[in-house]
């Protein structure tokens, strides 16, 4: 199956119309024709099936069929991660943390970050990709990038933790993972958090983790993170 995406689609929505650069997508380069089937998702949990009924470039227009809607997990991933200093890495990490089931990703500025600027734009499209890869009905949010003691701030309720790399006792973060429960893992940029930012961060609640032997790269250990927590809930 090929998923499309577009936000504005609704459950109660009898047809539906395109925009020039996905109809042209659609008709041109996929070469779809009239009464081809397509699914379409919202993000937001609903999956389409529709009919092609209109082969205009710039408007192309689809009859909704059937719709289903699948109900969102119990419990949400939320990554903090700060911005690698080379953005492909960071946008990898956007790609598969998405295929593997993250709900939340919010871009952290910490004090050794090397990368103060990000691409949001290019991230949100790679993340609508990544989504539309793997089926997705309920699509990851990409929160604004914050600075780390905005992040701090905002006194987060779920279960918190903190992965770094500094010789401090920490218990390895599958022995940790919550059943079903919201949760906050934060990974710091390549020089990893600075000895008061994790101070601050257990100061409000957090707790530190390793995620194994090895030293990771900054979306490695995301990655990791990720695929730990997914993994314990299923």
């Amino acid at each position: 199956m090929q998923l499309f995406y577009n936000s504005k689609i609704r459950a109660n929505d009898k047809t539906f119309s395109f925009d020039k650069n996905e109809s042209r997508h659609i008709l041109k380069v996929l070469r779809k024709k009239i009464h081809d089937k397509i699914f379409i998702s919202n993000g937001l949990g609903c999956i389409f099936e529709a009919e092609i009924n209109s082969e205009n470039q710039n408007k192309c227009e689809v009859s909704i069929l059937n719709v289903s809607v699948e109900k969102p997990k119990d419990f949400k991933i939320h990554l903090a991660v700060a911005p690698t200093k080379l953005n492909d890495r960071f946008e990898w990490f956007i790609e598969k943390a998405t295929e593997i089931g993250v709900d939340i990703i919010t871009p952290i500025f910490c004090k050794n970050s090397e990368r103060k600027i990000i691409k949001e734009g290019r991230f949100q499209k790679i993340l609508e990709s990544a989504a539309k890869q793997s089926l997705r009905a309920h699509f990851p949010v990409l929160k604004k990038a914050i600075s780390f003691k905005e992040f701090i701030a905002l006194k987060a309720k779920e279960n918190c933790f903190i992965a770094h790399c500094y010789e401090q006792t920490k218990k390895p973060l599958k022995e940790l993972v919550p059943y079903k429960k919201n949760t906050i893992v934060m990974i710091g940029p390549e020089g990893d958090f600075s000895l008061e930012e994790i101070q601050i961060a257990h100061n409000a609640g957090f707790r530190s983790v390793s995620l194994g032997k090895a030293r990771l790269r900054t979306e490695t250990a995301a990655i990791v993170a990720c695929h730990t927590l997914q993994l314990y809930n299923e």
